[in-house]
């Protein structure tokens, strides 16, 4: 069973599902897809990544249910429950804390811990229920299975951290299990699924014959449109269809939200003196409803029509005739009860988005590789408007190619990356990583401040000793391998401070540019050795997370580094009577 039951959960910014596995490892995976929605009439591959929770912050309902029920509620009802949508960006490019808070659409606050923890929660029982239904009787648990998160690649470490912890919450995984959880990027999961179909499973164009997992060489871009973030990466294919990546993750927050986020600017701009603002305020569920509405009318690129909710036009009315506010604007109408946008209009809400794609596009174009293809998945991909602008700027220089089901390949990429992490070889290191340790003081190398003394002996801190350099091919399973010495006699315990920066060759972990990344401890429990013991520390940074292992070469034991990458408010002690010995072999005197 190693390996072999898998559950991916695409936990998206805008919407979510999972895939699962229950065959025999040596058959041919065959993943299949929860359908959401048919309780109100629809069969989609996803559900709204939305939780409800009732006024005592206990757990109502996700996805369509909890749009549903939320969009049903009166005003004062609705005030009073809690309910998130486009939460996942709350840990997109922010210092993250555990007891961090975020907002409902009310504006009321929640801990995100929760929120995310009970997210996680359901999408596992839902799984779990729904193999159960299809598994002929046999009874499964959480346990049974290897699981699978999919996160954006430009995510910082403790975003993910956030996440597994959030998972083991939920009881995805418990303690002492941690390995069954396994982080999938998700521009790489498409990138696993998309390089496997053939040329017909592609929209509009088409590649050359023969799948692109059978073409050694070749090298192609995967941009991964979804709700919050748009998640680009650069892959060569290797002998036997791994993958190499050429170019560090790159990306931006400039997803499916901020289309949705012009749209409601400009309703706020047609809807003056107050009208949207007491809308919103009054009404936040029908507000919600709107904005769903709105994921499936961007998609054609043609002028869209929509029924005026019947309470903005309440609102408005009181204020001045309907067809008035429509007057001094560009790119909308009214008629007769209907909102019109026109194309243009729609147009230039995906503008912003749309800037930001080609500007990371150029960016790795301009370096000397030798693309090929260029790749769009992800939900936001399924608009036309996004797909033809692509083609328009890019299609003289590579094909570009869409699949079909273009929303679910990340799922059941992700799939097949649990099975076989390896899939992905190689990956560039998107920054320089290294410890604060000590060195001899020298007068001529050091800073003087650096300065400090051991009894007689002269000493430099902060010294910043690099474990791998930004822009490194790591591969997948590599270990580095690095000897630490502690300087004092009776030393128990080595708490380290983990720094990055995207420098090449920083000197001290407060030069420019370089911020700390996270910490952890190496235990020394025998210091029968001294001075002259040491640590062997091994660190694999070719995977999806950060792991290492510490062994104490006096004692032989080892130890996983638990890394922590979110801050706390509590003070950690740092303790810099640490001696890096490059060769192993060198000792204080």
């Amino acid at each position: 069973m190693e390996k072999s039951y898998i559950i991916a959960i695409d936990f998206g910014t805008a919407y979510s599902g999972y895939v699962f596995n229950i065959t025999p490892s040596d058959e041919k995976p065959d993943p299949h897809l929860k359908m959401w929605g048919k309780e109100i009439g629809l069969d989609t591959p996803k559900t709204p990544t939305c939780i409800l929770f009732d006024e005592s912050e206990e757990f109502v309902a996700f996805g369509y249910q909890a749009t549903a029920t939320y969009n049903c509620m009166g005003g004062e009802t609705g005030k009073k429950h809690y309910f998130f949508q486009n939460f996942k960006m709350a840990l997109y490019g922010k210092e993250l804390r555990r007891d961090m808070k975020i907002k409902a659409a009310n504006g009321k606050e929640m801990t995100a811990l929760k929120v995310f923890t009970e997210a996680l929660r359901f999408l596992k029982d839902d799984a779990l229920k729904t193999i159960s239904s299809n598994a002929a009787g046999m009874v499964l648990l959480a346990s049974d299975f290897t699981w699978v998160l999919t996160v954006p690649a430009i995510w910082d470490q403790s975003a993910k951290q956030f996440m597994r912890e959030a998972a083991m919450e939920a009881g995805i995984v418990t303690k002492g299990d941690e390995e069954k959880l396994v982080m999938a990027l998700e521009p790489e999961a498409a990138s696993i699924w998309c390089k496997k179909l053939p040329s017909d499973g592609f929209i509009a164009e088409k590649h050359n014959g023969t799948s692109l997992d059978q073409r050694q060489g070749s090298q192609y871009i995967v941009v991964d449109c979804g709700g919050g973030t748009i998640d680009i990466t650069v892959h060569e294919v290797l002998e036997g269809g791994a993958l190499k990546e050429l170019h560090k993750a790159s990306g931006n927050d400039l997803g499916g939200q901020t289309v949705d986020r012009k749209f409601k600017e400009f309703l706020r701009e047609i809807f003056t003196d107050g009208v949207w603002d007491e809308y919103e305020e009054k009404y936040p569920s029908e507000v919600q409803k709107l904005m769903y509405d709105f994921t499936v009318l961007k998609q054609p690129g043609e002028d869209v029509q929509f029924i005026c909710p019947f309470n903005l036009g309440h609102v408005a009315q009181k204020k001045k005739n309907l067809e008035k506010f429509f007057e001094s604007v560009k790119g909308a109408s009214w008629n007769e009860g209907s909102i019109k946008i026109s194309k243009e209009k729609m147009r230039y809400f995906f503008e912003e988005s749309l800037l930001g794609i080609t500007r990371n596009l150029r960016e790795i174009l301009d370096k000397n590789y030798r693309i090929e293809y260029v790749l769009l998945v992800g939900g936001l991909s399924q608009s036309q408007i996004l797909r033809q602008y692509i083609i328009d700027q890019f299609s003289d220089t590579c094909k570009i190619l869409c699949p079909f089901r273009a929303q679910e390949a990340i799922m059941r990429g992700a799939v097949e990356f649990g099975r076989k992490p390896s899939w992905v070889a190689s990956r560039k290191s998107p920054y320089t990583y290294g410890v604060a340790l000590c060195e001899r003081f020298d007068e001529l190398k050091h800073k003087p401040e650096k300065k400090f003394m051991i009894g007689e002996e002269k000493w430099c801190c902060d010294r910043f000793i690099k474990l791998v350099q930004a822009g490194e091919d790591v591969w997948w399973d590599e270990i580095r391998e690095h000897i630490l010495r502690p300087l004092e006699e009776d030393q128990t315990c080595m708490k380290m401070r983990f720094y990055r920066t995207e420098r090449i060759f920083p000197k001290y972990v407060d030069d420019l540019g370089v911020e700390e990344a996270g910490s952890f401890d190496v235990p020394m429990p025998n210091i029968s050795g001294g001075r002259g013991r040491q640590v062997k520390l091994e660190i694999r940074f070719g995977s999806t997370e950060i792991t290492a292992t510490a062994t104490d070469m006096t004692s032989g034991s080892k130890g996983l580094i638990k890394f922590d990458f979110i801050r706390t408010d509590d003070p950690r002690c740092v303790e810099p009577y640490l001696y890096y010995s490059p060769d192993g072999k060198t000792l204080p005197e």
